[in-house]
Order: structure tokens, then C-alpha cells, then sequence
């Protein structure tokens, strides 16, 4: 019998302890983060504001060079190998740069800032990918509509912990020390993917992920070849370009409203921290308690659709309003629902299609993709300011486009539907092929026909 905890939480008693791994995991990841972003604004910003727009497409083509390298290693090692492999490289990193900055403080100018600020880009979304890709490998399709949500708590509380650990560190240890910090959760979320990756309790018969000695094999060039060749694949990528092209393009709406307030630097950071606030309270309660809820009851696909039905209203809102009240609820709705419904619903999406898939097409999606978008958003909201076309030009641009996003999604969601049960089928069949006796074996071979007379 469920108790009310379990109830709540949607969670069977059996997938506790797999549940809390990977809770741990995600915040150990997003508490190595965030640890670190104060670092990587500080450096990043020595080459002025202008410089991060050229920034954002520097980061998309070492995401695009870097995934043939994490294809290979995919290719040629099993899972919590290339896992290890990955997360120590960033590890080994920030050690490195640690001795940079104690060791040779004088070579730290605006070329090696911008170099920690395009890797520590690639290093946040290689990290992230690699997390939800082994959470799509270890659960069932069933589980992760209930657990996805609840999972993302981890990180919604590492990414409140990382701030509130770099804030209290960094007056006694120094800046640079804080490399180390996040370096040492780096190890433990290596610890945590291990202990999820051997959890056997509440990983069903035939998940994915079950034979952890299997090595995936393929390609390097695999993932980016998937992406193109499979409808479904390609409408993810789609996906995942317009959330963020339509993300950058609330972030500099945010900036230009904040900045037409005034150019006092402590009201800005007050209203920054407020928007922060309500975005931070309205996560953990949905992901905790609502998401699993939504997807189990009413599905993926609707999971989908909310976001970009946001969009378009609350864009619309800005366009007709114009306040920084409907500004205010509209950035922190979206922050708050993108990270608390529509990441675990995407997630979700990977857990029907193959192993291969899951991690390479999966890498090429949650990096270049992402940050293309970041790119693109960018710059197109720049071409839109430079031309005069103010709110109502970009609420013209990204009203259309959240329409699109959201057919995109509800078709997503029907069409995960569909091939989770084409792989029930074969399952079953595959099953009941091996099952039954071979024909020869209880018959004896067949008779040969007696030669003609």
C-alpha cells in the first residue's frame, strides 16, 4: 500500500531509491554549475556586452566539433565509461584552469576569458545532455512521465545551492577556488551516475540500460546523421531551436525593460532577484507535485504545448500591455514552465527511440541545436532593433512561431505514443518467437520424400 508521500509524488516504493540517485545527481551537476557562473560572467564580461553575441556563436561551433569526439566515445566504450570519461575531462579542466589563475594570474586577460566562457557554455550543456540521456536510458517511457518531474528537483535545488555556496566561499577561499568546488560535485555526480546506472529496483523487464556491460557501437558521426534521417528526431531538434530562439528572445526584453527602469544597479539586481524568486518557488512546487501529475493524466503532448501557448499569450500580453507587471509574470511563467514541465516531457521523448540515438542524436540536439537557437535568437532580435521594430515587431515574429511550436509539440507527443507501442509490439513478439519451441526439436526433421518408383 502507497503512502501518502508516495501518492503525492506519484513514486511506487520500489523506484525510491533509483529516484533519489538520480535526484542527487542532477543537483550535484547544477550545484557544479551554478557554483561556477558567477566566474564565468566575470570573466566573459572583460570583453564588453557587444562581445557575447560573437560569443554565443563560438560556443555553437565547438559544440558542433566537440560532438563527433563524444560519438566516438559512445561508439567505442560502454555507458558509465564515456560518462566518466566526460565528466572528468571537465573536471581535469577546471583544475587546470584553478592553477592558471593562482599560478599566472597575469595571463588571465580578455582571450582566456572568452576561451572559460565558451567552455564553461559547452561544459553546461555536454553536462546536462549527458544527465538526461542516462535518465532516458535507465527508465521506462511509463516511469519517466511520473518520475522525470520530481527528478528535476534535484537540480532546481542545486541550482539555489550553487549560488548560495559560491556567495558564502567566495570571500574566504577566493574566485578561482570555486573551480574546485565545482570540480569535487563533478565527482560525486559521477558517484551518483554509477549508483543509478546499478539500481536494479524499478527498472522493468526489457528497459533499456539493463545490460550495463553492452558497449553501443556505431559511429561517430551517427547522431548527426540520425537527426537528419528520422522525422521524429528532426522535430525534437525543431523543438529545441524554437524554445530557445524565443527564450534569448524574452532574455533581451527582460534587459531592455529592466534597463528603461533606470540605471540604478541595485534596483536592477532587487528586480532581477524578485523575478528569480518567483521563478525558483513556482519550479520546485510544479516539478514536485503537478508534473507527473499532467504528464500521466493528460500526456506528453499537452506537456508539450504549454510552453509555446505561453509564448504566444504572453508575448501578445507585452504587445498589447506593454507593462513590466505582465513582463514580470511572463518571464518568470516561462522559466518556471520550461523547466518544470516541458524539459521532463522532452525528455521523456527519448526514452522510445534506440540507445545510439539516445546519446548521440540526443548530444547534437541539447548542444549545437540548443545553442544555435541561442544564436539565432540573438541576432534576429538584434536585426529587429536595429531596423526600429520595437515590441510589437518582435510580439509579431514570435507569436506565429509559438503557433507552430505548438503543433509541433502535440504531433511530438502523439507520435512518441505511436512508436512506444510499435515497440510494445515487437517486444512481445520477439518474446513470444523465443519462447515457443522450435518445431524441428519436438517434431524431429522433417521426412524426406521416398524417390520416385
Amino acid at each position: 500500500m502507497q503512502s501518502f508521500t508516495q501518492r503525492l509524488f506519484n513514486v511506487r516504493r520500489d523506484e525510491v531509491a533509483p529516484l533519489t540517485a538520480a535526484a542527487l545527481y542532477f543537483f550535484f551537476v547544477l550545484t557544479a554549475l551554478m557554483v561556477l557562473r558567477p566566474a564565468r560572467d566575470a570573466l566573459g564580461m572583460r570583453s564588453g556586452l557587444d562581445a557575447i553575441r560573437w560569443l554565443f556563436i563560438g560556443t555553437a561551433l565547438v559544440t558542433l566539433a566537440v560532438n563527433p569526439l563524444f560519438g566516438w566515445l559512445v561508439s567505442r566504450f560502454r555507458r558509465l565509461v564515456f560518462i566518466t570519461a566526460t565528466y572528468g575531462f571537465f573536471a581535469a579542466s577546471l583544475v587546470a584552469f584553478y592553477l592558471l589563475l593562482t599560478l599566472a594570474p597575469s595571463a588571465v586577460g580578455e582571450a582566456s576569458g572568452r576561451v572559460f566562457y565558451v567552455w564553461f557554455s559547452v561544459f553546461n550543456l555536454f553536462s546536462t545532455m549527458l544527465f538526461w540521456a542516462l535518465m532516458a536510458d535507465r527508465f521506462t517511457l511509463e516511469q519517466s512521465k511520473r518520475l522525470f518531474g520530481v527528478i528535476a528537483v534535484g537540480g532546481t535545488l542545486g541550482a539555489i545551492a550553487g549560488p548560495w555556496l559560491a556567495s558564502l566561499l567566495v570571500k574566504p577561499l577566493g574566485t578561482a577556488s570555486m573551480l574546485l568546488v565545482s570540480a569535487a560535485f563533478l565527482v560525486l555526480a559521477i558517484v551518483a551516475a554509477w549508483t543509478v546506472a546499478w539500481l536494479q529496483p524499478g527498472l522493468e523487464a526489457g528497459a533499456a540500460g539493463a545490460d550495463e556491460r553492452a558497449v553501443i557501437g556505431g559511429n561517430a558521426w551517427a547522431g548527426i546523421g540520425s537527426v537528419f534521417r528520422s522525422g521524429y528526431l528532426s522535430g525534437i531538434s525543431i523543438y529545441v531551436l524554437l524554445m530557445t530562439v524565443t527564450a534569448t528572445f524574452i532574455y533581451f526584453t527582460r534587459l531592455q525593460m529592466v534597463a528603461a527602469l533606470g540605471d540604478d544597479t541595485d534596483m536592477r539586481a532587487t528586480v532581477f532577484a524578485q523575478i528569480d524568486l518567483i521563478t525558483q518557488v513556482t519550479t520546485l512546487v510544479l516539478q514536485a507535485v503537478v508534473t507527473g501529475h499532467l504528464m500521466k493524466r493528460l500526456g506528453v503532448a499537452v506537456a508539450l504545448a504549454m510552453l509555446p501557448v505561453l509564448v504566444s499569450l504572453g508575448f501578445l500580453g507585452l504587445a498589447i500591455a506593454g507593462s513590466f507587471a505582465v513582463l514580470v509574470l511572463f518571464d518568470a511563467g516561462f522559466r518556471a514552465i520550461q523547466r518544470a514541465v516541458t524539459r521532463p516531457a522532452r525528455e521523456t521523448l527519448f526514452t522510445v527511440v534506440t540507445r545510439e540515438e539516445k546519446y548521440k542524436a540526443k548530444a547534437f540536439t541539447d548542444t549545437f541545436v540548443y545553442r544555435g537557437g541561442d544564436v539565432i535568437g540573438a541576432w534576429t532580435e538584434g536585426g529587429l532593433a536595429m531596423l526600429g521594430f520595437g515590441l510589437a515587431g518582435l510580439a509579431g515574429l514570435a507569436v506565429p512561431l509559438g503557433l507552430g511550436w505548438t503543433m509541433l509539440g502535440l504531433w511530438l507527443g502523439r507520435r512518441q505514443q505511436s512508436l512506444a507501442t510499435a515497440k510494445v509490439v515487437a517486444d512481445a513478439t520477439d518474446q513470444a518467437v523465443a519462447a515457443s519451441p522450435r518445431r524441428d526439436v519436438l517434431e524431429g526433421p522433417a521426412p524426406v520424400a521416398s524417390p520416385p518408383a
